[in-house]
C-alpha cells in the first residue's frame, strides 16, 4: 500500500478510539479550568504532556495541594507503561530514522499503540506501515487538542459535568483495548489483581493506589511469566 493509503487507514481505524476519547478531553478541559489552569495552561498541557491519566491525576493532585514530587512520581509510574509498550514496538520501529522515531514515541497511546501492534503484526510486507502509525498517531492527538479547546472554553457553562457520566466511554474504550490482548493466564492474572487492588485502594491519598495497582499487576505478571519459563524448562529437560 502507499504511504498516503496506510496514512489515511490508520486515520480511520482510529475512529472508534477517537469517540470514547471525546467525552474524556472535553471532561479534561472543563476541570483544569476548574482546578484554576488558564486556557493556555490547559491547552499546553494537552499539547506538551498528551497523556489523558496523567492529565487528570495531575490536575487532581495540583487541587489537593500536592507537593511536585509527589506528583512527579505518580505520572510517572502511571506512564512507565509506555515504556513497555516502546519495547514491544521496537522490532518494527527500530530501522526509521530519529526523525520519525522521536515524534512517534511522543505521540504514542494506549489506543494508538492497540491499533497499530495490530497492523505491524499483519502478514503482509508493506514498508510503509509507519505511515499507518503516523496517521493513527496524529489523528488521536488532533482530537485530544480539539476536545481540550471544547472543555476549557465550553465546559464551565454546563453545570457539573463531571457527574454525567460520560468518562465511562474512556474506560469502555480501555475495556475493548486490553481484553483482546489478554492472550495467556500471566496477563490475564496480572489485569485482575491490578483491577482489584485499584478498587481496593481506591481512597488512598494522591493517587496511591493506581501506584499500588500497577505495580501489584506487574509483579504478578513477571512472576507468573517466569513460573511458565521454568515450566517449559524443565519439561525440555525431562
Amino acid at each position: 500500500m502507499s504511504r498516503q493509503h496506510e496514512f489515511a487507514q490508520g486515520a480511520r481505524d482510529m475512529l472508534p478510539m477517537l469517540l470514547g476519547a471525546i467525552p474524556f478531553g472535553i471532561i479534561f478541559g472543563s476541570l483544569a479550568g476548574a482546578a484554576g489552569l488558564s486556557v493556555w495552561q490547559t491547552i499546553g498541557m494537552s499539547l506538551l504532556v498528551f497523556a489523558g491519566s496523567a492529565q487528570f491525576i495531575a490536575i487532581s493532585l495540583l487541587g489537593a495541594g500536592t507537593g511536585l514530587a509527589v506528583l512527579l512520581l505518580t505520572t510517572l509510574v502511571v506512564n512507565l507503561r509506555h515504556a513497555l509498550y516502546s519495547a514491544s514496538l521496537q522490532p518494527f520501529v527500530r530501522h526509521l530514522p530519529k526523525r520519525w522515531r522521536m515524534p512517534l514515541a511522543f505521540w504514542l497511546t494506549d489506543e494508538a499503540y492497540a491499533v497499530v501492534l495490530n497492523r505491524y503484526t499483519e502478514p503482509d510486507s508493506s514498508p510503509h506501515k509507519h505511515w499507518y502509525f503516523l496517521g493513527a498517531a496524529l489523528a488521536m492527538y488532533l482530537n485530544w487538542q480539539l476536545c481540550t479547546l471544547v472543555g476549557v472554553l465550553f465546559g464551565q457553562r454546563v453545570p457539573n459535568l463531571a457527574a454525567w457520566g460520560l468518562d465511562f466511554a474512556m474506560l469502555a474504550t480501555f475495556i475493548g483495548i486490553v481484553v483482546p490482548m489478554l492472550r495467556n493466564r500471566p496477563q490475564v492474572a496480572a489485569a485482575l489483581v491490578a483491577g482489584a487492588l485499584a478498587l481496593a485502594c481506591h481512597a488512598w491519598p494522591y493517587k496511591l493506589g493506581l501506584l499500588a495497582a500497577a505495580f501489584g499487576g506487574i509483579v504478578v505478571g513477571v512472576l507468573l511469566e517466569r513460573r511458565n519459563e521454568a515450566d517449559v524448562d524443565v519439561e525440555e529437560l525431562a
